[in-house]
This record gives C-alpha cells, sequence and structure tokens, in this order.
C-alpha cells in the first residue's frame, strides 16, 4: 500500500495542471458511466423480482397431505412416525386429509400411493418407512414406476442434511421424491427424527411451490 500511495504522488508530480484537469474530467465521465450502469442493475434486479413472483405466482398456500406408514410392526396406535408428519402438517397450516398403515410389500404400497394420487384432495404424498437396504425395505421400488417426474434434489438435500446427525450411516437411506399425477411424492425413512427433519427442513418449505408446479396447465 504504501509503495502504491508513493507511486500515485510520483504520477500526480509528472503531469501539469492541464493534464491533470483532463483526469479528472474524465474520472467525472467514469462517475456518469457508473450512474447508467446502476440503472441496468436497478432493472436487472426489478426484471429478477418480476421473474421471482411469476415463478411462485402458482404456489399453493393450503395443502391436503396424504401420510402413508410403511411397516409391518407398527400400528394405528403405535406409529410415532406418522403422529409426527401429522403434527407437522397441520401446525404448518395443512390439512392431513388421509392417513394409512400398509405393510412392507411391494403391491401393497404401490397400490396405496396410486389410489391416493388419484384422488382430487392430495397435493403432496408422505410416506415414512421402507427406504432402507434391508430385503423387506420396498417402497423407493413401489414408487418410483408411478413416478413421472423424479426429484434427485430432494434426497440429495435429506441426506447431506442428516449427515450432521447419523454420519456416514446416511449412505443407506434412499429418500426419494418426484411427481406422480400432479401430485408431489416423498418418501421418508421410518424414523421420526427423520421424518421431522425431512418435513421442517424441505418437504414444508417447498411444497406449496412444487404442488403449484406440478398441476399448473
Amino acid at each position: 500500500m504504501t509503495n502504491h500511495d508513493d507511486n500515485g504522488g510520483d504520477h500526480s508530480d509528472g503531469h501539469d495542471d492541464t493534464g491533470h484537469d483532463e483526469g479528472e474530467h474524465g474520472h467525472h465521465d467514469h462517475e456518469d458511466g457508473h450512474d447508467g450502469h446502476s440503472d441496468d442493475e436497478h432493472g436487472h434486479h426489478n426484471h429478477a423480482h418480476n421473474h421471482d413472483h411469476d415463478h411462485h405466482s402458482h404456489d399453493v398456500s393450503e395443502l391436503g397431505f396424504a401420510v402413508v406408514t410403511v411397516s409391518s410392526s407398527r400400528s394405528v396406535d403405535d406409529d410415532p412416525a406418522g403422529n409426527a408428519i401429522a403434527e407437522l402438517v397441520e401446525d404448518a397450516g395443512h390439512d392431513v386429509v388421509t392417513r394409512e398403515l400398509v405393510a412392507d410389500d411391494h403391491d401393497g404400497v404401490q397400490k396405496t400411493v396410486h389410489n391416493i394420487v388419484g384422488r382430487d384432495d392430495v397435493g403432496v404424498v408422505v410416506t415414512t418407512g421402507g427406504t432402507g437396504v434391508t430385503p423387506d425395505d420396498v417402497t423407493v421400488e413401489a414408487v418410483r414406476p408411478l413416478l413421472e417426474k423424479e426429484l434427485p434434489g430432494f434426497g440429495e438435500l435429506f441426506r447431506r442434511l442428516s449427515y450432521d446427525d447419523i454420519g456416514t450411516k446416511i449412505v443407506g437411506t434412499r429418500a426419494t421424491a418426484g411427481v406422480a399425477n400432479g401430485v408431489v411424492v416423498c418418501c421418508l425413512p421410518g424414523s421420526e427424527n427423520a421424518v421431522r427433519l425431512g418435513l421442517s427442513e424441505i418437504i414444508l418449505e417447498e411444497a406449496g411451490h412444487l404442488a403449484g408446479l406440478a398441476r399448473r396447465e
């Protein structure tokens, strides 16, 4: 910095008053150009704001959720993960329009989800359970053929967030999401902690936006 200041002083001393005035004049021209650049930036920000508004114009503020618990050991009265989903959904101002409990059976899971996405009052389906790597973890295999569009970012983000809690064990979690018949379908693990993370950090943040886009005509 000292050398730069010294050089700057030498540079000024090496010019006559006329040259110095021209330098000032050029500096003011530059400022005028800078003002023009600010106008461009202002226009860019307005465009970005308008684009963001248009992009969210189809967002849905109140949604009907379906909760599907996939488990051969749980019951309607013993379903902490399903209860957590329902609690978070209702606290966010949405409705739980149906809850299902289905065994770890490929055809049973697929039929249940297929029937739910055919309902007019459901905008989002959240399944819990059956996303691991044991032989009876079949939720992903059952649901994936129903998806017209997959949302790989859901599973990627869920695993990144879960890493802080369970570390490298997250490689055994196959959480996934997509769109089936205009309905957003999210498949989460069976633990209460997992569904609380998935709902609070991802699904409830984006459900209204995704559901609105999925049914936009």
